[in-house]
């Protein structure tokens, strides 16, 4: 098996196991407003679509978006393999440590509370953080321009999605303290404020 196949492995492992711990989670108390989350959806949806999915055979004549811009040696994509790897290891250790308050969407969770510490002390939302990381990978060994729109797509729909989350989250659970875990604590990327 090649690098440019094995990059799959870890996604595919990732979905089946995330999918299979979705049970795993604490009744939904309140979700924001019927049609809030389709923007973000629909960007997530496509970047991962132009990620993962839309590859231009081997043929000669390809359309320019599915052109190699690099190539990497096998050497740095096996390493890449790897880095998408650790991105859905870090998705579970915050998993885990989010424990029955996750939710695939935004939501509220009986019991619901700020959860500022594991890999969330690091960034407030860990597994956007993770899977940015394998999509960052996936990206380096595709080396297309529909790879490159398609992590751009995904960046931007968890960045939306968090905002969403952060304001619904400061609704629900008080403005004070979900402020005070986010001025100590990076969005996405560890030490950058945005």
């Amino acid at each position: 098996m090649r690098p440019n196949e094995a990059i799959y492995i870890p996604w595919a492992v990732w979905a089946f196991t995330w999918m299979a711990a979705a049970v795993w989670a604490d009744r939904t108390v309140k979700r924001p407003a019927l049609g809030s989350q389709a923007l973000y959806r629909s960007i997530e949806i496509a970047g991962f679509a132009l990620l993962l999915v839309f590859r231009a055979s081997d043929s000669e004549i390809r359309p320019p978006e599915f052109v190699p811009l690099w190539v990497l040696s096998d050497n740095a994509k096996w390493a890449m393999v790897w880095v998408a790897a650790f991105g859905f290891l870090f998705c579970w250790w915050a998993r885990l440590h989010l424990g029955r308050l996750w939710s695939g969407s935004v939501t509220r969770k009986e019991g619901h509370h700020v959860v500022n510490t594991g890999p969330y002390a690091i960034v407030r939302h860990p597994i956007y953080t993770g899977i940015i990381i394998a999509s960052l990978a996936t990206m380096a060994i595709r080396g297309t321009g529909a790879a490159i729109a398609g992590v751009a797509l995904i960046i931007l729909g968890y960045w939306i999605k968090g905002r969403l989350e952060e304001r619904f989250l400061r609704a629900e659970l008080g403005a004070e303290p979900y402020d005070a875990y986010a001025r100590k604590t990076a969005m996405l990327i560890p030490f950058v404020r945005l």
